[in-house]
């Protein structure tokens, strides 16, 4: 794949993009995050968004969820417009994410904090509100034990997610998102304060999600090595523009990229 450097926008996507981001611009006050930035995503694929401090990694991802409004351009999902979506819709509408600064509920259990995600999917009648009815409720439990298996976190279900340590807490966050079931999943620095064991064994959890749940994974990285492991292409930003575009060998090989990271 050929690595574009100081490229605007992306040529039209052919058929089985999922997400798309078209000359994206956010601004607050004077202060540029984000500039003309563009990007594609297909079904299955996983791209990891790379860059030094400040690039603007972060702002991208709040404003495909809904967080942040973009100053100008188009975040397209599935089809539908983004912009002007509230994060819960989003949601909704099948993209989860999980921060750099983990938001959990501390005083709930592990298997609590995955039955929040899928508070979305409860029935919302009235009738099914008032019934309560167990087989719903039996339905959305199985989901979160499934994903504890997955994750390996059986023998911590039912402790409290502030007694756990960062490591675990991290799987929490990541299977809140799995609960759910996006078709897209943003990952935030995912492997952040993370011993090399503990980056190892989340590598593999996100290299099998594509594959066991069928979904599509955007994660913003700073460990290159382990970026280039796991995705497919590399986006690399830098004050806010897309300064290279490819293939993960190619982009980190990139002279701009280097110069973002190193310097002259």
């Amino acid at each position: 794949m050929t690595v574009h450097g100081g490229v605007k926008a992306t040529p039209p996507s052919p058929p089985g993009h999922l997400l798309e981001v078209r000359d994206l611009s956010l601004s607050f006050g004077g202060i540029t995050a984000l500039q003309d930035v563009a990007l594609v995503i297909a079904e299955g694929e996983t791209l990891a968004v790379i860059g030094p401090n400040g690039s603007g990694k972060t702002s991208l991802f709040n404003c495909i969820t809904g967080l942040y409004r973009p100053t100008a351009g188009a975040i397209r999902f599935r089809g539908r417009s983004l912009i002007g979506r509230s994060p819960d819709h989003v949601t909704r509408l099948g993209i989860a994410r999980t921060f750099q600064n983990l938001r959990l509920f501390h005083n709930m259990t592990v298997l609590d904090n995955l039955m929040v995600g899928r508070h979305l999917h409860f029935k919302k009648n009235f009738l099914g509100a008032l019934l309560r009815l167990r087989s719903e409720e039996i339905r959305h439990r199985r989901r979160c034990e499934e994903i504890i298996e997955f994750l390996d976190l059986e023998a911590i279900r039912k402790a409290r997610v502030a007694d756990c340590p960062y490591g675990v807490q991290k799987r929490v966050e990541l299977g809140r998102a799995l609960a759910t079931e996006p078709k897209l999943l943003l990952l935030d620095e995912p492997v952040s304060g993370l011993t090399q064991e503990e980056k190892e064994e989340f590598a593999y959890w996100i290299h099998e999600i594509r594959g066991r749940f069928s979904i599509t994974v955007l994660l913003v990285e700073h460990d290159l090595r382990l970026a280039s492991r796991l995705a497919h292409r590399m986006v690399a930003l830098d004050h806010g523009v897309k300064i290279a575009e490819g293939a993960p060998p190619e982009v980190r090989q990139h002279p701009d990229v280097l110069k973002a990271y190193l310097g002259e």
